[in-house]
């Protein structure tokens, strides 16, 4: 019988794809850049994994923390689409790897977002944020091998290699958020971390604007309402 993590395996071979220390890393910021229409703003991953404000304060065993999480790693081009049905039904069939995944995600997040507000304020970045960071980073993705594929030729097996988690866990899937992470604090006090000028959003950014001068994490929500109470109290001074 499978025990948990030959079903973890199985699940990580991702229909032949990779996560982020396979895939090319600018693709996926590039990625997110072309998508802020589907509410990843920020540009850079990390960025939008703080975002997701759901993961302040998830009531212990959430499931929607989870399925929000897995959602974003859809979304963000992490995984593929074809993981995200089995990756959601392992809250059923290991409940103890999924909520302790969960838990990382929310302390890992919490000191992302300490590191990005200090970078945003000028301040310095406390060693004691790093650690979290590091301890994701060194999870790995996996390793790849061959595998056979159902289609046979002359009765014998075709193959195709596939990703397999390497780590007894799941907390392999937050390793291309850590490294997005990383390579944003590695850019040094200099990196263009923004925050939304709107104070009742405060979304992060990175701000690759051809004048650097980018205000709202998009223009078509928090910049048009800007613009439109902008007009509105021209208008009302005109009165």
């Amino acid at each position: 019988m499978d025990n948990h993590y030959s079903i973890l395996n199985r699940l990580a071979t991702l229909e032949g794809g990779h996560c982020d220390r396979t895939m090319n890393r600018k693709r996926i910021d590039s990625k997110l850049t072309g998508e802020r229409a589907s509410g990843l703003v920020a540009g850079r991953l990390a960025l939008d994994f703080v975002n997701l404000r759901i993961l302040d304060s998830p009531p212990d065993g959430s499931h929607d923390g989870y399925s929000v999480l897995v959602e974003f790693l859809t979304m963000s081009a992490v995984i593929r689409d074809t993981a995200k049905p089995p990756l959601l039904g392992l809250w059923a069939a290991a409940p103890d790897e999924t909520v302790e995944l969960l838990r990382r995600a929310v302390s890992f997040r919490g000191a992302l977002r300490l590191i990005f507000e200090a970078r945003v304020d000028g301040a310095a970045i406390l060693p004691g944020w790093i650690d979290p960071l590091n301890e994701i980073l060194a999870y790995t993705e996996g390793y790849d091998r061959l595998r056979p594929v159902t289609e046979r030729v002359g009765g014998q097996p075709e193959w195709r290699l596939a990703l397999y988690a390497r780590a007894q866990g799941l907390e392999w899937l937050l390793t291309a958020i850590a490294r997005s992470a990383a390579e944003l604090v590695a850019e040094g006090p200099g990196a263009p971390i923004r925050k939304c000028a709107n104070p009742n959003c405060g979304l992060f950014f990175y701000d690759d604007s051809r004048t650097g001068g980018r205000r709202w994490c998009s223009m078509a929500s928090c910049g048009n309402r800007a613009k439109v109470a902008a007009h509105y109290r021209r208008e009302k001074r005109k009165q």
